[in-house]
């Protein structure tokens, strides 16, 4: 069994579409486990109206500690094998899940399978689409801009039981909880990329996400995340990209010396006119 595990909170603009993406999807061997934190807008009476309709549908709803608290919740409902989460403002390709349920009848156990994802603006236009393509932990701590990591859980998949060898997702993480989730199940799962279009994500203006891209926060965090898995790699490996850090910087104030800190060109110029 597939299990699809929302958390959503006062999000009646959109649960109704996130559910009836699902039941689209036409998968029979599937249960949508929805998990609301304590909703005070028309969310709880939407879901309920749905899953009074379509038994495929769990949820529950309680305050909770955020995002990360909620996908635990629903891990820990779960009764499938293999597990994709769904934002509430997220979507499938047509046909996806059934594709998916066919390849992880043939692949071993944990398996993480990851997909392409189109990524969309506010007004519907396509803004890139994702492909993660190189998957192993020096390849995605190479650098943000050298090798892309998988951009939104609607395009890959895993088998539940590797969450029992790299944990759950971190409570206290509030905005990079997927990358961090994926820096550990790529060091335990067999891990297998597919050149198609799985999952749709919209970076809608107002969200989280999108907030803490604009404020500069984004960055910052998943810098933070990529220095902190950079010290689990070998030795070599961590020189390796310590040279190629360094080379990078060095060309790039050499094409721009007046990006160098103050202090810095201050040294240079004190030690030219010596």
């Amino acid at each position: 069994m597939l299990s699809i595990i929302t958390p959503v909170y006062n999000s009646e603009r959109f649960i109704a579409t996130c559910i009836e993406a699902v039941i689209e999807q036409n998968c029979i061997d599937l249960e949508h486990i929805i998990i609301d934190g304590g909703s005070t807008d028309q969310t709880v009476p939407i879901i309920r109206q749905y899953a009074d309709r379509y038994p495929h549908i769990r949820w529950h709803s309680e305050p909770d500690r955020g995002q990360s608290d909620a996908m635990n919740k629903g891990i820990a409902m779960a009764s499938g094998e293999i597990m994709g989460l769904l934002n509430v403002d997220d979507g499938y390709e047509p046909g996806v899940l059934n594709r998916v349920v066919d390849r992880f009848k043939v692949l071993p156990e944990p398996t993480l399978l990851v997909g392409n994802c189109n990524i969309w603006d506010d007004d519907g236009r396509l803004v890139e689409v994702n492909r993660p393509a190189k998957l192993s932990l020096f390849e995605l701590v190479a650098g943000v801009n050298i090798h892309p990591y998988p951009c939104n859980p609607a395009a890959y998949f895993y088998h539940t039981a590797l969450h029992q060898k790299v944990g759950l997702y971190d409570i206290a993480n509030h905005y990079s909880m997927d990358l961090d989730f994926i820096l550990r199940a790529v060091q335990a799962a067999n891990v297998v990329y597919v050149d198609e279009i799985w999952g749709n994500y919209r970076r809608l203006e107002g969200t989280k996400t999108v907030n803490d891209m604009h404020n500069g926060q984004m960055n910052q965090r998943v810098m933070q995340l990529i220095k902190h898995y950079r010290k689990q790699l070998p030795l070599h490996q961590q020189m390796q990209l310590f040279g190629r850090d360094f080379w990078a910087s060095m060309q790039y104030f050499l094409n721009k010396p007046q990006a160098l800190p103050d202090a810095i060109k201050a040294k240079m110029l004190k030690f030219s006119t010596n």
